[in-house]
């Protein structure tokens, strides 16, 4: 059997999507058809459901591919996965901002997932193309005939400056920052005029005849693009695990953000339990845009990828448990202000 082509065969990738479709469709249409607060039990569920779900489908990748294969599954979810923890903070502030009723979060996060579903598609499929398309012809550099790619290789030295800058960026970056002014919250008031108030779960109401938006469209639509500038870290990332197979890139991207939503409900009151992770990302990051730049001389395995990426993250959740330092006043904080206070 051709694992390679029964894997990146169409069909597969087909089963893959409507399997997340009916995923999708039983949490919002089924389990939260009524917008309601998220219980940490319910939270803690759904984390489980997806987590479970996401090592099954790398079992299968395991049965039907091979070790190499699971470890980059592996590797790229745990990256994703990581990259979106450490973004859960920005999304506590977005909330707070604009005083987004604890019944309406899930509804924000469940629509700003299906945006990231689509566009992380893009990206991941067009920049394999590109990728695919960007090898330089064969030549001796240091007595040694390497293949460069332009694009792994531009990603490599943009990762390795990512992973300085994360190490010296903190959590409070955006406590001050005005997201009215955010690139998504401009795009709404642009073409719409906006109520003061929510209207419930509703994205639109009509008053006197005119159709207006509401708060809640305003949020969705910051959290849209917020999920845009985080991909412009993690893609990249994750094209260092396997950057010529777009199956394995998609599934354990989507199934690291799918995650996210019920991970979001479960931590918000917990993320001072990774207050030193950006440090670890920022280990992380360096160390993929070195692989990435290297790898024309010598290719550092999957699976000693997986292993620094779980070696390091471990270090650094134990190191926030016991220096939690003043990220968890700010986090309450953060949250007060979300309740209304």
């Amino acid at each position: 059997m051709n694992h390679d082509h029964l894997i990146n065969h169409p069909g597969i990738l087909t089963g893959f999507t409507i399997l997340v479709v009916v995923m999708l469709l039983l949490d919002l249409g089924v389990f939260n058809k009524k917008s309601h607060e998220i219980s940490n039990r319910e939270a803690l569920v759904w984390s489980i459901v997806w987590i479970s779900l996401a090592m099954a489908f790398s079992g299968v990748i395991y049965y039907l591919m091979g070790f190499q294969q699971f470890a980059q599954f592996q590797s790229a979810y745990w990256i994703e996965k990581a990259l979106s923890v450490d973004n859960l903070f920005v999304f506590i502030m977005v909330f707070g901002f604009f005083n987004v009723p604890k019944y309406l979060h899930h509804k924000v996060l469940f629509w700003g997932i299906i945006g990231a579903l689509v566009f992380r598609a893009i990206f991941i499929f067009t920049g394999v193309e590109l990728i695919n398309m960007t090898y330089l012809p064969e030549m001796e550099i240091f007595g040694q005939t390497v293949s460069v790619n332009v694009v792994l290789t531009l990603f490599g030295f943009f990762l390795l400056f990512a992973g300085i800058k994360s190490w010296g960026a903190h959590e409070d970056d955006d406590e001050n920052k005005d997201f009215s002014k955010s690139p998504g919250a401009k795009l709404i008031y642009r073409f719409f005029k906006v109520t003061k108030d929510f209207e419930g779960d509703r994205f639109f109401v009509i008053k006197e005849g005119v159709r207006i938006a509401t708060p809640l469209l305003v949020v969705v639509t910051v959290i849209e693009f917020t999920d845009l500038l985080f991909a412009v870290d993690s893609i990249p990332a994750i094209f260092a695990i396997a950057p010529d197979d777009p199956f394995i890139l998609y599934t354990s991207n989507i199934f690291a953000i799918l995650g996210l939503r019920a991970l979001y409900f479960l931590l918000a009151n917990f993320m001072y339990m990774f207050s030193k992770l950006h440090y670890g990302l920022a280990v992380i990051l360096a160390f993929i845009g070195v692989k990435m730049l290297i790898s024309p001389f010598y290719h550092i395995s999957s699976p000693v990828s997986l292993m620094v990426v779980g070696g390091v993250l471990l270090i650094s959740v134990i190191i926030s448990f016991m220096f939690p330092g003043e990220h968890e006043e700010k986090t309450e904080e953060a949250i007060n202000k979300e309740d209304g206070n």
